[in-house]
């Protein structure tokens, strides 16, 4: 039998290295799904139960193992419910491709059942590269193109395949004007700034004080360079929320994470600085860094476009964040007096007190902050963490102290509820012999998470490591959102938008062959942690929590305080209660700051 299109495609996405897909059936893809059949699991389709789901699924694979994830679905609403896991691999800047069906080409035009203009729907997400493969001798450079971009660009790219042509017999390009021949394979560069201007960066953080590092996700693989460089300048480094577990929290001068999620002493650091390095990150909350003109600034990105687009830097260093990072250390002298990095230290060690303090305050029936508190101690060595969005994600950013070999991930850029799940089914794909966590509201859980949980029971048992744990914080409110009313908008909780139905999580985990646990009461923490992390099969632990526990900014604005006051005045239905942890949050915190 002469191999069709699809066949050709399949075959490609092996030498590129692909090993599975995550996608759902449907007849406008059936004709790639005979070719997966073919290949008998080399390279492997992986069924979620829903698309949206599988393109999650494709971001967490690019995220925990640094290769391109590739989603499939087919025409019409398999299409558009891929759509929010592709934006969040956009906004994290994740090397994903979706292969999408289309009705036959004989039909495009005429309104087609399920025949959407594809080419319109994804040329935002997949702005880069989006092509859809009209003939056999086109798909050759097509899906060569697509994971090439998607690698180097580090972005989403696109193939729409009409049902027709995938079931075309396969044809090389023909040697004759106007045809295109292309080939496999990318490695990265390693980019380095010109010396003049590595030079003038240097100047800069030798002639600095106090000297501040930012470090987004960009620094991945630039660890121990980054390290280097913080020693030799004495700086502190803060961390944005996906950098979070890339910096191990146990080193000197790490303050914790930035921003309305982050740590005292990071804003504090930002606050005091007069030298501050950018290192692969975007962070967008100007709110945090330090005012224009305190602190002189040098940026260190390997995107041209993302270099001095969030503070007046005065060297731009556009480069490799390792090779840059370790070019910048020859040029740099350790400092004489270690002044500054001790009271940065200092700021440190009054923060996990100050967590300690907070988790320690009575709730009713469970504070989160203890419950995320008792974990971190317990962390496996190895532990791959994957966080949703909404005030688990507060929790995750301050109270879990990272140590080094441990992996996680949240939705940073797009902050997209439903991550959580699909994230760590895909990260034990990626690592079959690693224990794995996520941390989820119940918002996120109903939204997207007990679909996802279906996936990971069909799958869990042929991992080698089968401890995947699903924490999910019950409050029966989307508490995130609930403070942002009350906060930003200083408005009372709406309720009929905010209240959520109680469901039994732990109940649903036994109907599906894992383990169900229960967190009633703090005296339940302890002892459901330790049974979690020595389970046999997967776990789901119900924490019942208290939502009106304040997810309290590292710094409170006037206005963000008038706002609450006002929230509660308008008749907050939980306001009382609210107001009282919040101060009770606030008294247990206080006591003499190290200077």
């Amino acid at each position: 039998m002469q191999p069709t299109v699809s066949d050709f495609l399949v075959s490609r996405l092996r030498e590129w290295g692909v090993e599975r897909l995550y996608g759902y059936s449907g007849d406008g893809i059936n004709g790639f799904m005979s070719a997966l059949r073919r290949v008998e699991g080399n390279p492997r389709l992986i069924q979620p139960r829903h698309e949206e789901v599988a393109a999650f699924m494709a971001c967490g694979h690019a995220k925990f193992s640094d290769q391109v994830g590739v989603c499939v679905a087919t025409s019409g609403p398999g299409a558009v419910h891929l759509l929010n896991g592709l934006y969040d691999a956009r906004k994290d800047h994740m090397p994903t491709m979706a292969i999408v069906g289309q009705q036959a080409r004989k039909s495009l035009g005429t309104d087609y059942q399920q025949e959407l203009d594809l080419m319109a729907l994804f040329k935002d997400v997949a702005s880069e590269y989006v092509q859809m493969v009209t003939e056999p001798a086109q798909a050759r450079h097509v899906i060569d193109q697509a994971m090439r971009i998607a690698l180097a660009r580090r972005t989403v790219t696109c193939v729409i395949l009409p049902n027709d042509v995938q079931d075309l017999p396969m044809e090389d390009p023909p040697m004759e004007h106007g045809a295109v021949f292309s080939g496999v394979g990318y490695r990265f560069p390693q980019q380095l700034p010109e010396p003049a201007d590595l030079d003038a960066a240097a100047a800069i953080l030798n002639q600095g004080e106090k000297v501040a590092i930012l470090a987004g996700a960009g620094v991945k693989h630039a660890v121990e360079e980054l390290i280097r460089v913080a020693d030799l300048t004495g700086a502190g480094i803060a961390k944005a929320i996906l950098a979070k577990t890339m910096v191990p929290d146990d080193l000197p001068g790490v303050t914790g994470a930035i921003g309305l999620l982050g740590t005292e002493a990071s804003d504090r650091m930002m606050k005091e600085c007069d030298t501050l390095l950018m290192v692969g990150t975007r962070f967008p909350y100007v709110e945090f860094l330090p005012e224009p003109g305190q602190a002189r600034a040098v940026q260190i990105d390997v995107v041209p476009e993302a270099l001095g687009v969030r503070y007046p830097t005065e060297i731009n260093l556009h480069g490799d964040a390792g090779a840059t990072l370790a070019a910048l250390a020859e040029r740099l002298e350790p400092k004489a007096n270690d002044k500054w990095r001790k009271q940065v230290q200092g700021w440190i060690d009054d923060w996990w007190k100050k967590t300690e303090a907070r988790a320690a305050t009575e709730a009713t029936p469970i504070n989160p902050q203890l419950v995320f508190q008792s974990l971190s101690p317990r962390l496996p060595e190895n532990v791959m963490l994957t966080c949703d969005v909404g005030t688990a994600t507060n929790w995750y950013a301050r109270n879990l102290k990272i140590r080094q070999g441990m992996l996680g991930s949240v939705s940073g850029g797009l902050a997209s509820m439903g991550n959580g799940v699909p994230y760590l089914i895909a990260a034990k794909f990626c690592h079959p012999n690693r224990p794995a966590i996520a941390m989820v509201g119940d918002g996120a859980m109903q939204m997207l998470g007990n679909n996802a949980l279906i996936t990971l029971a069909k799958y869990w048992q042929e991992w080698e490591d089968p401890r995947c744990i699903v924490l999910v914080l019950n409050n029966h409110d989307l508490s995130q959102v609930t403070w942002e009313q009350r906060v930003m908008e200083g408005d009372p909780k709406f309720d009929a938008s905010q209240d959520l139905p109680e469901f039994r999580y732990d109940q649903y985990a036994e109907l599906l062959g894992f383990k169900g646990l229960v967190m009633r009461a703090p005296d339940d923490i302890a002892r459901v942690w330790n049974e979690a992390l020595t389970a046999d099969r997967p776990v789901v632990i119900n924490a019942y929590t208290d939502g009106d526990i304040a997810p309290l900014p590292p710094h409170i604005e006037l206005e963000q305080a008038k706002n609450y006051l006002a929230s509660i005045l308008k008749g907050d239905s939980s306001g009382l209660h609210s107001a009282k942890l919040s101060a009770k949050q606030m008294g247990r915190s206080f006591f003499k700051r190290k200077k």
